[in-house]
């Protein structure tokens, strides 16, 4: 990947991206193909794919067998090379010592960012999603609507490229004709799910991921992107051409040489970098957007890290993408006579109202799926199917005990197995030899796991501020999380909990675990789904929000947030394909300001 150093970077750019994971490379993307003139700063270092994959790596070549430990959380080969829940150097704080209100926060340090290890789930926000409170009297609405949004949408799945089919559900948006992929086959736990979903009235389909399963049309695609832009056209399909189909190999979160999923690394920077319009500064740790007496942003601070001084770039106009706690942070210590709260904060709400996805799994053991005839049931590194929310009717008519709703996510695979056994000590206790050969066998793959991703509605106990005492290494306050689960997320993982027995038990199978006593018991930390956003929301004025609908901050027009700080709800859908959709509509008002002389 070509990058430069901090002394190498030109006099002034039009636009300062910070980020380069889905919201910065799709901002790169789009601007650099514009011919903007851009500047990228990734607080990690340069990673490139195609040379740092370890898609054929066996267990047995990594260190303990692969399995996770605290440096590598996801396991020995997880594409995150540097970063995760602790990062070196550079802490955060909580506000509570209750275990119950604490925010675990991963970042990956590396150049684009979370796309290189993400699950690829690539679900729309629905028409119910941008009007929440219109329609149920909960959260906030959005200030735009699905309408507005759906062209971005259908230019994202067209270019990273997003298996799956069209059901016509409820509030689960289909795409137009010819724009998603074919779908994998489900696997044998997918179709199993799928019949006893039926019995039970919980509707198991496809899903849609940014994996290809076909070349994409590399011929007709760009010039639906791109339309009148020749150049733009030929470069991103010469990009297309250089990404293969998967073949059902390896596991999606250790990256991909063949590009054939969707990382920024392989399918947005690439292009960018092809335009001559694009410089990237790696190890580059923003501190602060700098802002003239004019209150316009000129610029970015950030410390080298690989000579640990100050440097700074010019621009004529900013964008953060960092994620959205990351561009917290920055925004707060972005401090002035104009800002003395910090940057775009007249509001008060930068850092307030964050979100994640409530998180909450149950396993069972499946006499069905015994002795299985051994097969290939890797598939596509990730999930082929899984639940929509399908009680919309019931939860609109107050008939559940929460607002909102979740989707489920199927896991119950063969997968090789790393360094620990396949097969929980239960069931194999006490045997040797011949016997534990049989039962292992028996066994091994019989395990299936459901899992929710359920919406979280906003509140007023989740944010984030600067700690008053704790700084990194750089001497830069760090953020210090405050967090709280309402009982409208407690309820929904109790009810997800409920329908994943009753699911289990529809395939005569049985539910491992203690059942839980309530949701405290089961539901997953703040953060630790690794989909936090808000912190920054966009709104209809000034005085109750930090951005407008065009991802401009009010107080800086021309300081722009485009990863997930601006959302005003976390839906069940995971959000990078919003986040993509949202920068490329914001990069096009940026173009659109370019043309006419406001940047």
């Amino acid at each position: 990947m070509p990058t430069i150093s901090s002394d190498q970077a030109k006099p002034e750019y039009d636009v300062a991206i910070v980020g380069s994971g889905a919201a910065g490379g799709q901002m790169a993307y789009t601007l650099s193909l514009a011919g903007i003139k851009c500047v990228m700063l990734e607080a990690g270092r340069s990673y490139d794919p195609a040379s740092e994959t370890p898609m054929f790596q066996t267990p047995d070549q990594a260190p303990l067998g692969g399995v996770s430990t605290p440096d590598k959380d996801m396991g020995f080969w997880d594409s995150t090379v540097d970063g995760g829940w602790d990062v070196p150097g550079e802490p955060y704080t909580q506000a509570s010592t209750n275990k119950d209100q604490e925010f675990t926060w991963w970042r990956a340090r590396m150049m684009g960012g979370r796309t290189n290890h993400w699950g690829r789930i690539s679900l729309r926000n629905g028409p119910y999603d941008f009007k929440g409170r219109s329609r149920d009297g909960l959260g906030d609405d959005w200030p735009i609507t699905y309408d507005e949004i759906k062209p971005y949408y259908d230019k994202v799945e067209m270019l990273i490229g997003v298996y799956g089919t069209n059901e016509g559900m409820e509030n689960t948006p289909d795409s137009p004709p010819g724009v998603l992929q074919p779908p994998p086959k489900g696997r044998v736990g997918d179709l199993i799910t799928q019949k006893a979903g039926k019995k039970v009235g919980v509707p198991v389909i496809p899903i849609h991921r940014a994996v290809l399963t076909r070349p994409l049309d590399a011929d007709a695609i760009p010039a639906k992107l791109h339309p009148g832009n020749k150049k733009a056209q030929k470069i991103v399909g010469d990009s297309m051409r250089a990404r293969a189909a998967c073949f059902w190999a390896t596991p999606c979160g250790r990256g991909c040489s063949i590009a054939a999923n969707y990382q920024s690394t392989t399918v947005h920077l690439p292009p960018a970098l092809a335009t001559g319009n694009l410089d990237i500064i790696p190890n580059a740790h923003v501190r602060e957007v700098l802002i003239g007496n004019d209150g316009k942003a000129n610029g970015v601070l950030f410390v080298d890290k690989t000579t640990g001084k100050e440097a700074r770039v010019k621009a004529k106009a900013v964008v953060l993408a960092a994620s959205s706690g990351e561009s917290v942070r920055i925004l707060l210590n972005s401090k002035s006579k104009q800002f003395p709260d910090g940057a775009a904060n007249s509001s008060g709400l930068v850092g307030k109202y964050i979100m994640d996805t409530v998180g909450s799994s149950l396993r069972g053991q499946i006499p069905a799926l015994e002795n299985l005839t051994p097969h290939n049931d890797d598939g596509a590194g990730g999930s082929h199917f899984y639940s929509p929310w399908w009680l919309y009717k019931e939860q609109l008519a107050g008939q559940l005990d929460f607002g909102r709703g979740y989707h489920i996510e199927i896991s119950g695979t063969r997968r090789m197995p790393g360094g620990n056994s396949p097969v929980p000590g239960d069931y194999t206790r006490g045997l040797y030899g011949t016997k534990l050969k049989e039962e292992a066998r028996r066994y091994y793959g019989s395990f299936l796991s459901l899992a929710c991703r359920g919406e979280m509605l906003p509140n007023e106990n989740c944010y984030a501020e600067l700690d008053p005492t704790v700084k990194d290494k750089w001497g830069i306050p760090v953020l210090r999380w405050h967090w709280k689960w309402t009982d409208h997320e407690l309820n929904m993982a109790m009810h997800a909990e409920r329908t994943f027995a009753s699911i289990i038990e529809a395939m005569g199978g049985k539910v491992l675990g203690t059942p839980a006593k309530s949701g405290l018991d089961i539901i997953r930390a703040g953060g630790n789904v690794k989909h936090e956003v808000g912190g920054a929301r966009m709104g209809e004025a000034p005085k109750d929000s930090v951005c407008n609908s065009q991802n401009q901050t009010w107080d800086v027009k021309n300081l722009f947030l485009t990863d997930a700080a601006p959302f005003v709800t976390n839906a069940d859908k995971n959000p990078t394909l919003s986040i993509m959709a949202f920068s490329w509509r914001c990069a096009d008002h940026i173009i659109e300001q370019a043309r006419q002389g406001n940047l």
